[in-house]
């Protein structure tokens, strides 16, 4: 196996051209965990640790460029009020020491329905920055970024820049079935997200799927009906009908599989359950913000 360690960019989009079988690595927490159980074995790995504008994150606008190489414990600790859903979901990454290691680039990169990261990036519609040596950038939807089980759309001479998220303009949320809180894999997770500003909620469903994947019509339905309803301008309690009924749409969304984690038909309640939960949620935060302004 060759091991490839690129110091720029340009020398990292240059060693994926002439190797487009060599498999990147950012946090290697998925990656060396499929190399050391043979589950995987490249022909090459493409080592990018080493290249420092990966590193990096910044605000462009209303959105963030965040670095394929940020780490999740940066998000925490740096991003948890600008993205709160998507450090909602690092906080349940593995321990400190995967947290320190693994990143939100090479969670897209694995593409693994099970990814904390995708709920959160689904929900506040992000964009997955591209590039090549030869094409040069392109962006991708975070919901077209998937396109199989482990698989997204990359072409084989390209790598992950960075993720573009927008800043959130009101309250997120991030839930997750599992044994515990952190260091396992997900039984199912959501994300959810308020868009005050143009009066709309972001949905994301993580394992309960061949992909990740959105619940447009649960979330076409509840904002149609806070808008119908006037909530948005009142802040009035969201009645328990409505979250329960968002709730049902979430789980009509999703198509589980029974596997060794859990059941289809638990993962649907559980879809159901968080769903209804997280829409209440980030209703009150949406409410008490209006409270403590006033």
């Amino acid at each position: 196996m060759d091991f490839l360690a690129p110091t720029t960019w340009a020398e990292a989009l240059a060693a994926k051209a002439e190797h487009p079988d060599a498999l990147p690595v950012a946090g290697g927490t998925d990656v060396m965990v499929e190399i050391n159980f043979d589950h995987r074995r490249p022909p090459a790995l493409l080592d990018l640790t080493r290249v420092p504008e990966l590193r990096e994150w910044a605000t462009d606008g209303d959105r963030v460029r965040l670095g394929a190489g940020v780490t999740y414990a940066r998000i925490i600790d740096q991003l948890g009020a600008t993205l709160p859903g998507l450090a909602m979901a690092a906080r349940t990454v593995g321990s400190p020491q995967i947290r320190n290691r693994g990143t939100v680039g090479g969670n897209l990169g694995a593409a693994s329905p099970a990814g904390d990261s995708h709920p959160p990036l689904l929900a506040a519609d992000a964009v997955v920055e591209v590039a090549s040596a030869a094409r040069g950038v392109r962006q991708v939807p975070v919901a077209e970024f998937y396109t199989g089980v482990k698989r997204n759309a990359l072409a084989p001479d390209e790598l992950i820049t960075a993720v573009l998220v927008p800043r959130a303009g009101g309250p997120q949320q991030f839930c997750k079935i599992g044994t515990r809180n952190a260091m396992v894999i997900a039984v199912t997770a959501f994300g959810f997200a308020l868009h005050p500003q143009r009066r709309t909620v972001g949905t994301g469903i993580g394992s309960a799927a061949p992909t990740p994947r959105r619940a447009d019509a649960a979330a076409e339905f509840l904002s149609g009906e806070l808008e119908a309803a006037g909530l948005w301008d009142s802040r009035d309690e969201l009645p328990e009908s409505l979250a329960t009924e968002f709730g049902r749409k979430v789980r009509d969304a999703a198509a589980p599989i029974d596997d060794v984690r859990g059941s289809a038909a638990y993962r649907l309640h559980a879809l159901s359950v968080m769903a209804r939960r997280a829409a209440t949620w980030a209703w009150n935060d949406y409410r008490n913000d209006y409270r403590r302004a006033a």
